[in-house]
C-alpha cells in the first residue's frame, strides 16, 4: 500500500506521521497495513497542490493507493484579505488532487472545517445540513468541497473543528503562554463549538481511509463549549495562576467573521466506523498532562 500526505508540515500532517511512526494513537492500535506501507510526507516545497500539472505528474509517477490531505490556508482573518491566494489552497488545491486520483482510482480524504457553516442555531450541525459560510475562509473550503466531490468518486470528506495538538500554534498554546505572560485574559464567551485533539482526529483518519465508507463526515471532540469555557479549562488542567473574564466577540475587531455556533455532530461517524473522540475535557486534560511530564 502507498500513502501520500500532503500538508505534512502542519499541526494534523505532523500528528499522523507521529502516530504511523509509532504505530499506535492514544485511543489504540492502527492497523497493520500501516506497517509495510510505502508513505510519503510532502509539504508546499515538495509539490504545490495548486499547480495542476505538478499535482497530475507527482501522482502519477508516485501512484498511492490513498492521498490523505492537509494543506489549506488556515489564517482566517488574512483570508479576507488574500482572496485568491486562499481560493487556490482551500479550492484549487483539492480539487486538483480530486482530478489526479481520480486518474489513478485513489482514494482521497481531504480535511473541512466548521466554518463552512453560517453559525445560525443551537443544535450541532449534521452532515447533511446545508452549508452557508460567513467568511472567505469558509468560502474557499466549501468550494474545495464541491470540486473534490466533482471530480473524485473514491472521497472521504472529513470536517472538524478548533483543532489543537503538540505541533504548530493553536488556541492551547496561545492561551498558556498569555496566561503565564499576562496573568489576567479576556476570551470571547458568545461563539460555541467542538475543541477537537488532533491526535484523536488523526486516529480516525487513518481508520476512516482503510474503508470504502466514502462521504462526508464531521470528526470533532465530544460535547461543545465557548472559547471561554475552552480557556478557563486550559488554564485550570494547566495549573496556572490566572484570571480569566468572559468578553462579547463585538470586543474584538477582527476581518473576518467567526461563525457564532458552529458546533458539529459526529452522526457519520456513529453510523459507519464508530464516534471514538473523546469527550473535549478528556481528550484537552490527556493532552495537557502529556506536556506537563
Amino acid at each position: 500500500m502507498k500513502l501520500l500526505v500532503t500538508g505534512a508540515k502542519g499541526q494534523l500532517g505532523m500528528q499522523i506521521h507521529s502516530i504511523l511512526d509509532k504505530g499506535k494513537s492514544e485511543l489504540g492500535e492502527i492497523d497493520d497495513l500501516y506497517i509495510d506501507a510505502e508513505i510519503r510526507y510532502v509539504s508546499h516545497d515538495e509539490l504545490d497542490i495548486t499547480n495542476l500539472k505538478d499535482v497530475n505528474e507527482y501522482i502519477d509517477k508516485y501512484k498511492p493507493d490513498i492521498i490523505i490531505n492537509c494543506a489549506a490556508y488556515t489564517n482566517v482573518d488574512k483570508c479576507e484579505g488574500d482572496t485568491d491566494n486562499a481560493f487556490k489552497v482551500n479550492a484549487i488545491g483539492p480539487r486538483n488532487l480530486a482530478i489526479a486520483a481520480q486518474k489513478i482510482s485513489a482514494k482521497l480524504l481531504h480535511v473541512s472545517t466548521d466554518y463552512v457553516f453560517s453559525g445560525i442555531g443551537n443544535i450541532p450541525f449534521k452532515e447533511y445540513d446545508i452549508p452557508q459560510p460567513v467568511s472567505v475562509y469558509g468560502e474557499t473550503k466549501l468550494l474545495g468541497e464541491q470540486y473534490l466531490r466533482e471530480n473524485c468518486n473514491k472521497y472521504f470528506i472529513v470536517r472538524t473543528a478548533w483543532l489543537y495538538g503538540k505541533y504548530g500554534k493553536n488556541f492551547v498554546y496561545t492561551i498558556m503562554n498569555a496566561a503565564k505572560e499576562k496573568g489576567h485574559l479576556e476570551v470571547v464567551n458568545d461563539q460555541r463549538g467542538n475543541p477537537t485533539y488532533a491526535e484523536d482526529l488523526a486516529y480516525h483518519i487513518l481508520k476512516l481511509v482503510l474503508t470504502d465508507e466514502y462521504g462526508i463526515y464531521h470528526c470533532t471532540g465530544n460535547g461543545e463549549c465557548s472559547w471561554y469555557d475552552f480557556a478557563c479549562k486550559i488554564i485550570e488542567y494547566a495549573g496556572i495562576k490566572c484570571t480569566i473574564a468572559p468578553i462579547t466577540s463585538d470586543k474584538i475587531k477582527r476581518a473576518a467573521k467567526r461563525p457564532s455556533y458552529s458546533s458539529l455532530d459526529n452522526m457519520m461517524l456513529r453510523c459507519t466506523i464508530g464516534d471514538e473522540m473523546r469527550n473535549w475535557e478528556d481528550a484537552l486534560k490527556a493532552f495537557i498532562d502529556d506536556l506537563n511530564k
